[in-house]
């Protein structure tokens, strides 16, 4: 890309910015034009799409002109659910997730110990032993000596439970007492939440700013210019929280939007949850746990485990969280993934709903992170609701198909079952995607793909569709519906990409070789046939700001 531009002073990301640019020769996927070559940007927000002829009107009165020499420019991706802090730990510290068996995951652990200050609490994650031919976890024992007897905290891949070392125990005085606690046993519940905040506690205000700067301009590499971050008192913590949103407000990079997972029951919790600088009562408020590591809660019982997992608010509870919000004017949220967790959401808002007022509970937009064993009547009652679906796709691709850890924890009938997107979409109920980072990485291509691509075929939908969840979808998911979408007078958030040749792909190959056609007037998007290379980031912009340029592009 080449520009012409003027100088300027430097502008905050908070306002927008007030330079107008022009950007000409490429391709601008705009509903307001599919067959756009440029657009104008002006005060933060898109002023005009259009043609290349068209362009000219405007090249002698903007501050800037960008030559795209053929780049594609979307709106920015945004991530609907992301922990900033761990992220950036995952990318600055110790990060087992490429670990392919025990052995060099505990190699990893020693190598990263013997690198670190003396006196440190060591930090990583990222382990799945579904993933390794031994299939266990790594012993305590084994953690002692790999760290040399230092606190080391390593949460199992899907953040739901841990292994420690026993110096990191020791910080714990009452562990032995706590509900999930097991000597030689992945540590979950009460017992989990208690290593986690001794963990994070030794962190220090500037480590933590560094791990989140180092996550926000990942994102911003990525084409990402909005995340929504699920925090709470059981993920990470108020300090984490304030310090993340104003580090958000003061540096040019993503926006943020916070949510905090905490119980509303009256006006004054739901004016904490505003003061923190939160947008809602929601994200990680959990009913249940994880399907990796059997906390998931299930109406039936586990395939390879003697239990359904753990249940932590009923439908009652649930209840009272809705309504209290939704007569505040506050958005709530639940995290549910198994299949009983979803029927106690759906009981419990319903509940809610008669006692404020369908109309009320389905104006607030309330969400529900993940919601993968969803059920014909839970997705209509989704639908009813106005639920809002915020899910994670590259868990189909890293944990779906007929011999993924899903089958081997519900057998395979009940796995064929998760994650039903295009049932979702068929029922009308909104979708926003996310990656859960650091669960699965940020990798906004890849997870449409993913959802383009599932592992189930019936559960696929289209790019187009996949597209929108993950740029508009994450706008409407917080109550904006002017935003995601490059139109006159919407924010100016866009990507540029390097990028082939563009297509429109639909679960129905005969949908897809039609839509190519130029007559269709649909725009087009790129190639995310598995295999095929995914587009590269060369510019991410907030607001007009630009938050990232890749080097030498």
């Amino acid at each position: 890309m080449t520009e012409r531009t003027a100088p300027s002073p430097p502008a905050g990301p908070a306002a927008p910015s007030d330079r107008t640019v022009l950007l000409r020769g490429g391709e601008v996927h705009s509903p307001a034009d599919p067959f756009a070559t440029a657009m104008v940007v002006e005060r933060g927000h898109v002023a005009w799409v259009g043609s290349e002829g068209a362009a000219d009107a405007f090249a002698s009165g903007v501050d800037e002109v960008l030559d795209l020499e053929g780049a594609l420019v979307t709106p920015a991706f945004t991530d609907a659910h992301v922990h900033t802090t761990s992220t950036g730990l995952a990318l600055t510290g110790l990060d087992l997730s490429a670990a392919r068996t025990l052995d060099e995951a505990l190699a990893l652990v020693r190598s990263y110990a013997a690198g670190r200050p003396v006196g440190e609490v060591l930090l990583g994650g990222g382990w799945d032993a579904s993933r390794w031919p031994e299939q266990r976890h790594p012993s305590r024992a084994e953690l002692d000596a790999a760290t040399g007897g230092r606190p080391l905290y390593l949460p199992r891949i899907d953040v739901h439970s841990a292994v420690v070392s026993t110096a990191l125990l020791d910080l714990v005085p009452t562990i032995t007492g706590l509900t999930g606690y097991h000597p030689d046993e992945p540590l979950t519940a009460a017992a989990h939440h208690a290593v986690r905040a001794a963990a994070h506690g030794a962190i220090s205000p500037a480590q933590r700013a560094d791990a989140q700067r180092a996550a926000l301009a990942h994102a911003a590499s990525l084409g990402i210019g909005t995340v929504h971050e699920c925090a709470g008192p059981e993920i990470s913590s108020e300090d984490d929280l304030i310090g993340l949103l104003k580090l958000a407000a003061d540096v040019p990079g993503p926006r943020v939007f916070g949510y905090w997972a905490e119980q509303v029951a009256h006006a004054k919790d739901a004016q904490r949850v505003r003061e923190l600088g939160a947008v809602g009562a929601a994200g990680d408020l959990f009913v249940d746990g994880s399907l990796g590591s059997h906390t998931a809660c299930l109406h039936q019982p586990y395939a390879d485990a003697p239990h359904t997992g753990t249940a932590h608010h009923d439908a009652a509870a649930i209840a009272a969280h809705v309504a209290a919000c939704t007569e505040e004017g506050l958005q709530a949220g639940f995290h549910a993934i198994g299949d009983a967790a979803l029927s106690a959401v759906v009981a419990g808002v319903r509940a809610a709903a008669e006692k404020v007022g369908l109309a009320r509970v389905r104006a607030a937009r309330h969400r529900v992170e993940h919601a993968e064993m969803m059920t014909p009547q839970t997705i209509a009652a989704f639908a009813e609701l106005g639920l809002t679906a915020s899910v994670q796709p590259a868990f189909d691709a890293a944990w779906g198909g007929d011999s993924g850890m899903y089958a081997q924890r519900l057998g395979v009938e009940r796995a064929r079952t998760l994650n039903p997107y295009a049932a979702l979409l068929r029922a009308g109920v909104p979708l926003a995607f996310g990656s859960d980072s650091p669960v699965t990485p940020l990798d906004p291509w890849g997870t449409v793909r993913a959802a383009a691509f599932h592992r189930t075929p019936e559960h696929r939908v289209s790019v187009r569709a996949g597209f929108t969840a993950h740029t508009r979808g994450g706008w409407r998911a917080v109550g904006r519906d002017d935003a995601g979408v490059l139109v006159p007078g919407a924010p100016a958030d866009y990507a540029i990409w390097q990028t082939g040749e563009l297509v429109v792909q639909a679960p129905d190959d005969r949908v897809a070789r039609w839509s190519t056609d130029p007559r269709s007037g649909t725009p087009g998007l790129p190639d995310l046939t598995p295999g095929a290379p995914l587009p590269v980031c060369l510019r991410t912009v907030v607001a007009g700001h630009t938050v990232f340029v890749r080097p030498n592009a």
